[in-house]
């Protein structure tokens, strides 16, 4: 099983910044997505950035030259950077990674962080 713990978020002016990270954990041969999704009051989740495959990337147009999704494939770990924050970006955001385990399909996500952004 795998898991996914992320780190990072919480209150920020307009116009600020944070950083958010999530880390896997457990038993898997490879992880061939990463991705961040959010998902704000009374609206659905949505994809805010993934990197697929061999560091393809692919953005929310809501956050394109805003955020910058990195990733350490030998540590596991996928980054959020999140600059010019808007008060539209408050949300949960969510950790996703996919790959394969033992020849089967993974699919996990983290708990969960808030941004808010506010002054």
């Amino acid at each position: 099983q795998v898991r996914l713990v992320e780190s990072g978020g919480g209150l920020v002016q307009p116009g600020g910044s944070l950083r958010l990270s999530c880390a896997a954990h457990g038993s898997f041969s490879t992880i061939t997505t990463m991705g961040w999704y959010r998902q704000a009051p009374g609206k659905e989740r949505e994809l805010v950035a993934a990197i697929i495959g061999s560091g393809n990337t692919n953005y929310a147009n809501s956050v394109k030259g805003r955020f910058t999704i990195s990733r350490n494939i030998a540590e596991t770990t996928v980054d959020l950077q999140m600059n010019s924050l808007k008060p539209q970006d408050t949300a949960v955001y969510y950790c996703n990674m996919g790959g394969i385990r033992l020849g089967l399909p993974w699919n996990a996500w983290g708990q969960g962080t808030q941004v808010t952004v506010s002054s």
